[in-house]
């Protein structure tokens, strides 16, 4: 079966590709098929935002579309910037401009305070059938300052005690294999498992 991955960020698309090729789940692109969905996220939840993704590009393309919505949930920010993680510094800024308003939100905030974890939702949306979802979480710290050139987001600034780096010190194999779009995607691959 072929899955369209509802997403414009070419970086995104990159790794969640990567993942669900080591799943054994064929993807094309938006792109691939000559569509750009621009869906508004007005959802309250990770899961609310990727259903509205999922859904709309299924109905542009009528394949079966897989989403995702991720964000940063830092423990001292009460959650935040959660699901306005992209748009954390405002519309129009970009990863540098969320990380420095990250660090400048947490300056005061002790080393031992600045639990975080990057969470993700997924949801496939099949014409006819019933949404799939699955979620997935990985824990970690957040930096003082940024480390490393690798991944997007706050990558840089996440920390992740298991391997003793920030996730952008990772290189992509090594975050595949531990981030939450894995854990998330793995969920909705045993899922799709069960169906059969």
């Amino acid at each position: 079966m072929k899955f369209v991955l509802a997403t414009q960020n070419p970086k995104k698309l990159t790794e969640m590709s990567a993942i669900l090729s080591d799943l054994g789940v064929e993807v094309v692109s938006e792109a691939d098929l000559g569509v750009k969905i621009e869906v508004e996220e007005t959802g309250e939840t990770f899961a609310e935002n990727s259903l509205l993704k999922a859904r709309a590009v299924m109905e542009a393309t009528k394949l079966p579309a897989i989403a995702d919505d991720s964000g940063l949930c830092v423990d001292a920010l009460n959650g935040g910037p959660g699901v306005y993680s992209a748009r954390y510094a405002g519309e129009g800024h970009d990863d540098a401009a969320n990380n420095a308003k990250l660090l400048d939100a947490l300056r005061d905030v002790p080393d031992e305070k600045r639990t975080a974890r990057f969470c993700t939702s997924v949801a496939l949306i099949r014409k006819g059938m019933p949404a799939v979802t699955a979620n997935g979480s990985v824990e970690g710290r957040i930096l003082r300052s940024s480390q490393g050139e690798n991944g997007f987001g706050y990558d840089p600034l996440f920390y992740y005690e298991p391997l003793k780096k920030s996730f952008a010190q990772l290189t992509p194999e090594e975050k595949n294999s531990v981030s939450h779009r894995r854990r998330a995607l793995e969920s909705l691959c045993d899922k799709l498992r069960a169906e059969k």
